[in-house]
C-alpha cells in the first residue's frame, strides 16, 4: 500500500498541511483511524471538494503519519529529507500526531522510541508529552529520570522544563516529592 500512497493515483481526499499539499485515499485513512473516519465519512464530514486545511503538524510529520497509516511502518530517515527535526523531536511530535488521530499501534511506538532516548535535553519536553497524551509507562521513565539530583540541574536549564513547569504543575509537585525521598 506504500506505493499507492507514493504514486499519488486516485486520491479523493486533499490536505494542507504548512502549505504543502498531500492526497491519500479516504478509505485507507478511515480503516486506520477512527479520527479519519469521522472527519470523512461522519456527520461533520466536509462534504465540499477543497483541500483539508491541517493546522499545529509539520508537514514532515504529516507525511510520517501517512506513511505509517499505509505501511505500518516508520519511514527511514531517507524519506524525511527535508525535514530539519531531530529523531526524538519527530518521534515526539508523532506522538501527538498519532494521539490525535487515535492511531494507538503508532503511539506505542513513538513511546518505545522515545524511552529509549531520554537525555537531560529532551526528558522535560517528553516528560510533558506523556502526561498531556496519556502514557504511563513513559511518563514514569521520564520521571525517574529528572528525580536524579545530579541530571536535574541540567533538566533545570532546558525550554522543556520552563514548558513543563507552566504546562504541568502536578508533575513538578510529584518530581519534588520523588526528590525529597531520595534526599531522605
Amino acid at each position: 500500500m506504500g506505493q499507492l500512497l507514493e504514486s499519488k493515483g486516485r486520491v479523493d481526499v486533499n490536505f494542507e498541511v504548512g502549505g504543502k499539499p498531500f492526497g491519500a485515499h479516504k478509505l485507507i485513512l478511515a480503516a486506520r483511524s477512527p479520527v479519519f473516519e469521522a472527519q470523512l465519512f461522519g456527520s461533520l464530514s466536509d462534504k465540499g471538494t477543497g483541500s483539508i486545511v491541517v493546522d499545529e503538524i509539520e508537514p514532515c510529520v504529516f507525511r510520517a503519519l501517512l506513511h505509517f497509516i499505509y505501511t505500518d511502518a516508520l519511514p527511514n530517515d531517507a524519506n524525511q529529507e527535508d525535514c530539519e527535526m531531530s529523531s526524538t523531536a519527530m518521534m515526539q511530535h508523532l506522538l501527538v500526531a498519532a494521539d490525535r488521530y487515535a492511531i494507538d499501534k503508532l503511539k506505542s511506538i513513538c513511546e518505545e522510541k522515545l524511552s529509549g532516548s531520554i537525555t537531560g535535553e529532551t526528558v522535560a519536553t517528553t516528560l510533558a508529552l506523556a502526561e498531556q497524551h496519556n502514557c504511563p509507562q513513559l511518563r514514569a521513565l521520564c520521571l525517574n529520570y529528572a528525580a536524579n539530583p545530579k541530571k536535574l540541574v541540567e533538566i533545570a536549564l532546558t525550554d522543556g522544563f520552563a514548558h513543563l513547569l507552566l504546562s504541568c504543575p502536578e508533575v513538578i509537585k510529584e518530581l519534588r516529592k520523588k526528590l525529597e525521598i531520595i534526599n531522605h
